[in-house]
């Protein structure tokens, strides 16, 4: 098992950022504001009262090095949030919008048989994440293992009714993928 301090401070920042930005901001005293805000300064006093001091320079460093680009800072950079993700009830604010014809889901071999009988679900989030990107769907569905890529036939999806949104980092969300719209890419 691996220790706290054997993980780099950079990714603990990142998990504690998502723990409290996507599920738990009352364990700090944090409310969200509307799309899903924290005012930077709240957040970092709010860590440092919980034991976890952060630099304004450490977040604005975590932030941007973040390979899934996972949190934002609003235009003036007084306000930061996670950009997906939330099993919180939240309104991220954002617009409907027209999806590239296909997109892709990464995720572990095991959910396949469930997936190819009931679809993509979102599951204990607010929607299912999907991406434009073959390496990134790839990485994300190899988190526990041996992964697998499904094609999603977001046009035929629009064409029917779903509502898709695009948040700040290009991750595509939408409430669910029904099975018929769904092709696994390889074995």
């Amino acid at each position: 098992m691996t220790s706290d301090l054997q993980i780099p401070r950079s990714v603990r920042i990142s998990k504690y950022l998502s723990k409290h930005l996507r599920h738990q901001p009352e364990r700090l005293g944090l409310e969200l504001l509307p799309g899903g805000w924290v005012e930077v300064d709240s957040l970092l006093a709010a860590a440092s009262k919980n034991g976890f001091e952060i630099s304004l320079f450490e977040l604005q460093q975590v932030i941007a090095t973040n390979d899934k680009q996972r949190f934002a800072f609003n235009d003036s950079g007084d306000l930061i949030r996670a950009n997906q993700g939330h099993s919180i009830d939240v309104d991220l604010q954002l617009l409907v919008q027209t999806p590239p014809d296909l997109l892709y889901h990464g995720t572990h071999l095991q959910a396949v048989t469930a997936i190819l009988a009931t679809g993509l679900q979102k599951m204990s989030r607010h929607h299912v994440h999907l991406t434009t990107d073959l390496t990134m769907a790839l990485k994300v569905g190899g988190r526990r293992g041996k992964g697998t890529i499904f094609a999603v036939d977001a046009i035929s999806m629009v064409t029917n009714g779903s509502n898709f949104y695009c948040t700040d980092n290009d991750v595509w969300l939408v409430d669910a993928v029904p099975p018929q719209y769904l092709v696994r890419l390889g074995s």
